[in-house]
């Protein structure tokens, strides 16, 4: 047989063999072996120098045609086998888009901002505006323009976290109203929410942190009726249409007269229990006629104009209308105490 023979002979053996590769594993190992650097066709190639010159150049291109050839057929078959191979996973891998699509877990409000969103509700719809203020406060402002001077007894009913000795965080967010009672002649008719502070050790009742939510309606002859109708009026649409609601004489500094607002105990329905201590009412928040030195102290002349404040804390609101008896709940992060809500 001729060297030309031989070369033929390996190219027919080499693409039946490529032709029949059953895998791309086998075809690739078909083509190192045929094709490679050490395969039958390099082995051929090495013979030539050893052919006579006449026989040298038409081997040469011979051996160069079969390997075009046979590198075309393993390329093809390559693409091929690739295709089947990505069809295939395809198919495994394929998405369903008529199912219907996995919903991401969606966050929920605090309840803390649930329920102070509610109470802002409640009073915009009576025509109150929303008026913040900043947490660090003056003294003058957080106390002396709310008729508390610095020997003023009522400075002992809160403890508070003081920066400077003129400078401290708020205690309430009654200063937005001195603020806004500043800038603005009456008519005024707002509410003010808001985080404040005081060095209270924490307990289940107690937190040095906490949201108020304090308003103010300031006008010729309001007086204490008004008063009362805002307020029942509250706690009926925050802890229903049955609640008992009770006004009873209290004092506070800026305001005369001063009162206490109870709602009927949720827990006993005013039968008494240990929540509301035996007395069948629970304390939701303070009120009052505002105190005429606080009208002076912001330029009003408390002959001319009258009006009411009252303050609540968010978290004693929402503890009452869900049951809760630990203020601590609201700012542990407990996912499983959050979720409720």
């Amino acid at each position: 047989m001729s060297f030309q023979d031989e070369i033929a002979a390996l190219g027919r053996e080499a693409e039946a063999a490529l032709r029949g590769a059953g895998s791309l594993a086998e075809l690739l190992a078909l083509k190192a072996r045929f094709l490679g650097r050490k395969g039958g066709l390099a082995g051929l190639l090495k013979q030539l120098p050893t052919l006579p010159p006449p026989e040298r150049g038409p081997a040469g291109r011979l051996a160069n045609e079969v390997k075009e050839r046979l590198e075309r057929l393993a390329a093809e078959q390559e693409t091929a086998f690739q295709g089947a191979e990505r069809a295939d996973r395809l198919l495994r891998e394929r998405t369903d888009v008529t199912l219907p699509g996995r919903r991401p877990p969606l966050g929920r409000l605090h309840p803390v901002t649930q329920v102070a969103r509610e109470i802002q509700g409640v009073f915009l719809r009576l025509g109150f505006d929303v008026v913040e203020g900043p947490d660090v406060e003056l003294d003058a402002y957080n106390f002396e323009a709310l008729n508390i001077p610095r020997d003023h007894p009522a400075r002992d009913m809160q403890d508070t976290l003081y920066v400077t000795d003129e400078v401290l965080l708020r205690t309430h967010t009654s200063p937005v109203q001195i603020r806004t009672m500043e800038k603005h002649p009456p008519p005024v008719k707002i509410i003010c929410p808001g985080r404040v502070y005081r060095a209270d050790a924490v307990d289940p009742t107690h937190s040095p942190m906490f949201h108020q939510i304090e308003g103010l309606m300031v006008d010729r002859g309001v007086t204490m009726a008004h008063l009362k109708g805002v307020l029942t009026l509250f706690a009926h649409e925050v802890f229903g249409l049955e609640t008992g609601v009770r006004f009873k004489p209290s004092f506070f500094p800026f305001v005369e007269p001063g009162a206490e607002v109870g709602i009927r105990c949720v827990i006993c329905g005013g039968q008494g229990c240990r929540v509301c201590k035996q007395t069948g009412w629970l304390e939701v928040l303070g009120a009052g006629m505002v105190h005429p030195q606080v009208f002076r102290n912001v330029g009003y002349d408390p002959e001319e104009v009258t009006g009411f404040a009252f303050g609540m804390g968010v978290e004693r609101i929402a503890m009452l209308k869900y049951g809760i008896d630990d203020i601590r709940l609201f700012f542990e992060n407990d996912v499983r105490f959050l979720e409720q809500f």
